[in-house]
């Protein structure tokens, strides 16, 4: 297969916390990391509102005159209070995202060694999203079944050998410094996530860097990228990932105040059906 490069931001939320240091020094240093794919798990904004998405979209025009870039919306992007508990639909909840994004919020990219798929978790104010934690209400995402077969169907146009990724908003793995849970129904999500079988999940949404395993399933979560909206004080981050034939490498790239430093590279074995039928 053709190795990738893959660049994953999230939690831009242009609007009042956006750093406009951090916007153009991502802008000037994505040229240099040559990535094959661009992948922005979403939350573009603060509020939903339009000169938010104006600026989100201008950012990603930039993004998008370096490599093909996929997005989907996060929980900020739903205009939730338009039809709670979807009580006049779903389409006013994505209108203003539609209008800038484009109608398609679960885009998918395929490249030459590459499939990315997108899950909508992100649902507004919804049935399926709800705990008994009323601070949840339009923050909480769910899995529902129907997205689960849509990324089924997504998966089953790859190329032969292709990486398997599929990005979602919400964290699926408990956020080390927040100890929350993205989803409604975690154990559930995430046994529907292993049966897809993934080379990689991306995540956002909890505003905290890290890599770790799913079963055998790599998730990378990227901390808020460009704003000041982190955890535990903590530098912005994005990542980069190296997909090749037998291994996948995740780089984190922090600002140090500056500018974006590299850490180490982590590898990982590769062992989907796709990469095991190849490098055999």
């Amino acid at each position: 297969m053709t190795a990738v490069t893959l660049v994953h931001l999230s939690d831009l939320h242009f609007g009042r916390d956006a750093d406009l240091a951090q916007i153009r020094a991502i802008a000037a240093l994505m040229p240099s990391l040559a990535p094959n794919v661009i992948c922005v798990s979403g939350d573009l904004t603060q509020r939903a509102r339009h000169g938010e998405f104006q600026a989100a979209l201008l950012f990603f025009d930039r993004l998008q005159a370096v490599a093909p870039t996929i997005a989907l919306p996060g929980n900020h992007d739903v205009q939730w209070w338009e039809s709670p508990f979807h009580l006049f639909g779903t389409e006013r909840l994505y209108a203003k995202y539609r209008r800038w994004f484009g109608r398609e919020v679960t885009p998918s990219l395929q490249r030459p060694g590459v499939i990315v798929c997108t899950a909508l978790t992100s649902h507004g104010v919804a049935a399926g999203s709800m705990t008994r934690n009323l601070n949840d209400m339009a923050v909480k995402g769910h899995l529902p079944e129907r997205e689960v077969e849509r990324v089924r169907r997504c998966f089953a146009e790859a190329a032969p050998g292709a990486a398997r990724v599929l990005m979602l908003h919400h964290n699926v793995l408990r956020g080390s410094i927040s100890r929350r849970m993205g989803l409604a129904k975690p154990e559930e999500a995430r046994r529907r996530l292993i049966e897809l079988a993934p080379d990689i999940i991306l995540t956002g949404h909890d505003h905290e860097e890290t890599t770790a395993l799913l079963g055998e399933r790599i998730v990378v979560s990227a901390a808020s990228t460009h704003t000041r909206r982190t955890r535990g004080q903590r530098p912005s981050a994005f990542n980069a990932l190296r997909i090749e034939v037998d291994r996948i490498g995740v780089r984190h790239w922090w600002w140090n105040g500056g500018a974006f430093a590299p850490s180490d590279e982590t590898w990982y074995p590769r062992t989907s059906r796709q990469g095991a039928d190849v490098a055999g």
